[in-house]
């Protein structure tokens, strides 16, 4: 059903930049709202217009500093719940504790079942999301989830980049976990698929690395999700300069680099990292963001339209 309501966007202050791309594509003002902080740190949020019933999005990424970034998402909810807001939707680029999704040690939280509890109980009603670093964490929600990917964004950089013609490409996953979303990008760029392999060389003894699958005078994108001191990116990059790849390349969802990772980044073999600007990534040496503004655009027009967005969230498109 087609709401009878307007539209409002509000920003936090992880990812303005972000917010008002997305209300440029959507031809739309952000709202008018203030977000401050007393002199203990605590967050203060003062709503300075009527939302009165309106269908009102949310755009703030839960990225570093995280902890902080939540709780203002948490509260700028609470302040439009209270100012009547028809429907709440947050809209988070990049979800932060999404790799604490599962008990794999004793006595350990699942973080990203909590943040998802938190949202729902502070007045959520849907939350827009994009490349979670386990899709199964849509499951952790008792409200809908729509789960975009960056992946159309990315292939088309990768498409200006080599060419219709990626019969001489290989796309690398730098570790197991990765291969589906590998597996993904090969199909659609009509690449060869390799994976860095990890193991423990003895129980005192760091990992060691291999290469599964062709990479020699080939060119290589290695494809992850996210990275933050660009270690595991940096290494697998190594073993595949030794192995005969001739150049390297990353495609990279998440980019939630300081200066460490930007240092590893330039310092290496990669001739450059490729990623979206979910977070407030820097473009900077050997990094270089594109923006993800359109695709979230779209997914609001839809959602505050009653329209599917169902082909923005197919991995295979």
């Amino acid at each position: 059903m087609i709401p009878n309501f307007g539209m409002k966007l509000f920003t936090g202050t992880a990812h303005p930049a972000l917010a008002s791309d997305i209300a440029a594509s959507l031809k739309v003002p952000l709202a008018d709202v203030n977000v401050t902080a007393f002199p203990d740190g605590e967050t203060f949020v003062k709503i300075n217009e009527n939302i009165r019933g309106e269908d009102v999005y949310i755009i703030q990424p839960t990225s570093p500093p995280t902890n902080h970034n939540l709780m203002e998402l948490m509260i700028i909810v609470d302040a439009a719940k209270r100012a009547s807001a028809g429907r709440i939707n947050a809209v988070i680029p990049f979800f932060g504790y999404a790799r604490q999704d599962r008990k794999d040690q004793p006595r350990v939280p699942i973080t990203a079942k909590l943040v998802a509890d938190l949202l729902s109980a502070a007045g959520v009603d849907r939350v827009v999301t994009m490349d979670l670093h386990a899709a199964q964490i849509q499951g952790f929600f008792n409200i809908p989830v729509d789960h975009l990917y960056g992946k159309p964004i990315l292939i088309r950089e990768l498409r200006e980049r080599f060419g219709d013609d990626c019969k001489n490409l290989t796309v690398v996953s730098p570790d197991v976990g990765g291969v589906k979303m590998a597996r993904a990008y090969s199909d659609a760029l009509g690449a060869q698929l390799a994976i860095v392999a990890k193991h423990r060389v003895s129980a005192t003894e760091v990992e060691a690395m291999q290469v599964i699958g062709d990479v020699k005078d080939r060119d290589v994108v290695l494809v992850d999700d996210m990275t933050e001191t660009a270690g595991t990116l940096c290494a697998a990059a190594e073993i595949l300069k030794k192995g005969g790849a001739k150049r390297i390349f990353a495609a990279v969802s998440h980019a939630v680099i300081g200066e460490l990772g930007h240092q590893r980044i330039q310092d290496s073999v990669i001739e450059e990292v490729l990623t979206t600007d979910s977070t407030p990534v820097e473009a900077r040496g050997k990094v270089r963001p594109v923006s993800v503004a359109p695709i979230l655009a779209e997914a609001i027009d839809r959602i505050h339209n009653g329209k599917s967005v169902s082909s923005l969230f197919d991995l295979d498109a």
